[in-house]
């Protein structure tokens, strides 16, 4: 069975940001080769990251959206892991990505009443 995932890879700044895409490609041959497919890739670029991560404080980010099984999804992530261009990884179900979004923004506008509603009474 396969279900919709969201991708998000942080590659070393070392990374010309023209092998990116190619680099990428690569790993995703593990998605297309087992029948899964590949539906978007966005390249970010070159971003400052919130803390350090192996003594760098800059990052080449994509993010990947793609459909596939468990195992080629698990696969996809192992390999990621190994490669030394590839300071960090974060793979999502999409449904688990959008409720994510959906409880923050919701957490947002809770936060957002409190505080009008707190100006009001003074």
């Amino acid at each position: 069975m396969t279900h919709q995932y969201e991708l998000m890879v942080i590659l070393t700044p070392e990374v010309d940001e023209r092998q990116v895409a190619p680099t990428l490609d690569k790993f995703l041959k593990v998605i297309t080769n087992d029948g899964g497919s590949i539906d978007k890739v966005d390249i970010w670029g070159k971003r400052r990251l919130a803390y350090e991560i192996q003594k760098k404080t800059e990052g080449i980010y994509a993010v990947v959206n793609f459909t596939a099984t468990t195992e080629a999804t698990q696969e996809l992530d192992r390999q990621l892991k190994l490669n030394e261009q590839i300071m960090r990884t974060k793979v999502l179900r999409s449904e688990e990505a959008q409720a994510m979004v959906a409880t923050e923004a919701k957490r947002t506008e809770e936060k957002a009443a409190r505080k009008a509603a707190k100006a009001a009474k003074a």
